[in-house]
């Protein structure tokens, strides 16, 4: 069994366990995680999400798991305010570089935040997935996400399933990428 393997089967019991769920940890921190994984596992990963989605409600009832993919909710977004046909054009037509600076201002964390928020608390979940941070990049930055998700889900656990590497100061999306500093979330799974 591979040191990732070993990882993906200690989540079901970290997930379910009381002092998880009421979010207690030495100083009252806020509860978020991450679960950092290499890329090429990302098959392995999706497969262990669907088992997570269905067993963690069997192994303690009541648990009500809210699954959220970000590059989904992001096409969603775009479509809905009218923008998904013309960023492909715009993309199709000036390239990467032109669309992500058209969507930039659009796509800003701290406003997509409390539209997740809301989204999360329409479900009164007991625990939150985040997936999809791979496919939104540069889009959407994991540690800009959270930083500005703590003020509108403070009470609840939120995971990331991060494709790269988490060593508790940084982030490094898929496994090269370096990212800010960030320190306020915890390793799921260290």
């Amino acid at each position: 069994m591979t040191p990732f393997q070993e990882r993906l089967n200690l989540i079901l019991e970290k997930i379910t366990s009381d002092g998880f769920l009421e979010s207690r940890g030495l100083g009252n921190e806020i509860s978020f995680h991450i679960f950092d994984y290499p890329p090429k596992e990302e098959q392995a990963m999706r497969q262990h999400l669907s088992f997570l989605l269905e067993h963690g409600p069997k192994k303690r009832p009541g648990l009500k798991i809210f699954h959220l993919d970000l590059w989904k909710f992001t096409i969603e977004y775009l479509q809905s305010a009218g923008l998904l046909d013309k960023s492909i054009e715009k993309q199709k037509k000036e390239g990467d570089a032109a669309l992500l600076k058209a969507l930039s201002g659009r796509l800003k964390e701290d406003k997509l935040a409390p539209l997740i928020a809301q989204k999360v608390m329409e479900s009164s979940p007991s625990l939150v997935f985040l997936t999809g941070i791979g496919p939104v990049y540069p889009l959407i930055r994991g540690h800009s996400l959270f930083e500005s998700l703590h003020s509108h889900l403070d009470k609840i656990p939120v995971i990331l399933f991060y494709p790269g590497e988490y060593d508790g100061k940084s982030l490094k999306l898929f496994g090269t990428i370096e990212s800010n500093n960030y320190y306020r979330a915890f390793r799921l799974i260290p």
